[in-house]
């Protein structure tokens, strides 16, 4: 029975000051991540600029998908919804850095602030949705992985995901979906729903206790 409950206790660690504590370090791996990607796009050009911003992309999403549900070790709802609870307030703590600090310094162009009319109003709850998406999905794929006895494997669910937002990506420019193209922002969008699929992918041939 000790040995039952310690099992249960290892997993699903989703108390208040854990989710809290985590948010606020994703929250500022996610300004730095923004910060870097600023200075790579004014100081850069050609291949090298593309190279540098799809591995800065790929770390930031690779973080806000895998770090939560790996702190809250996620093995049922319950980690799922502590790890999304963790993307929701680490979006806010980078918005929060966002205006008061990133925005001043003028590291990057205000061409979102001018699309959205002079308001940050317009893209703050898409962050605020994807930041919380992202690791929904994500731990939810950890999860997956952990009932099947597996352990969870964020390399595994990286690497499908990413071949599948590929995928995605090249048929919408195939297919000349209205603004897409075979480049970095395209396989970014495309990641969302190929994050989905993953998380169907790795639920096959399992079941949920």
């Amino acid at each position: 029975m000790a040995a039952v409950a310690q099992t249960q206790q290892s997993y699903d660690q989703t108390n208040l000051l854990r989710v809290l504590r985590h948010a606020g370090q994703l929250g500022v791996l996610e300004a730095a991540l923004v910060f870097m990607f600023s200075i790579v796009s004014r100081y850069l050009s050609g291949g090298v600029e593309v190279a540098a911003q799809s591995l800065i992309v790929l770390v930031g999403v690779g973080a806000v998908t895998l770090l939560p549900g790996l702190w809250t070790r996620a093995r049922t709802i319950e980690g799922i919804a502590g790890s999304a609870g963790i993307g929701l307030a680490a979006a806010v703590v980078f918005l929060l850095i966002d205006v008061s600090v990133l925005q001043p310094l003028g590291t990057y162009t205000n061409r979102w602030l001018e699309i959205g009319g002079g308001s940050n109003w317009w893209y703050h709850p898409v962050w605020w949705m994807v930041g919380t998406f992202l690791p929904w999905m994500g731990s939810y794929a950890l999860a997956n992985q952990t009932v099947k006895g597996q352990g969870p494997n964020p390399v595994a669910v990286m690497g499908i995901a990413v071949v599948l937002a590929v995928v995605i990506g090249g048929l919408a420019a195939m297919l000349s979906l209205p603004g897409a193209s075979l480049g970095l922002g395209t396989i970014s969008v495309a990641f969302l729903p190929a994050l989905a699929l993953t998380v169907v992918i790795t639920g096959l041939g399992g079941s949920r206790q």
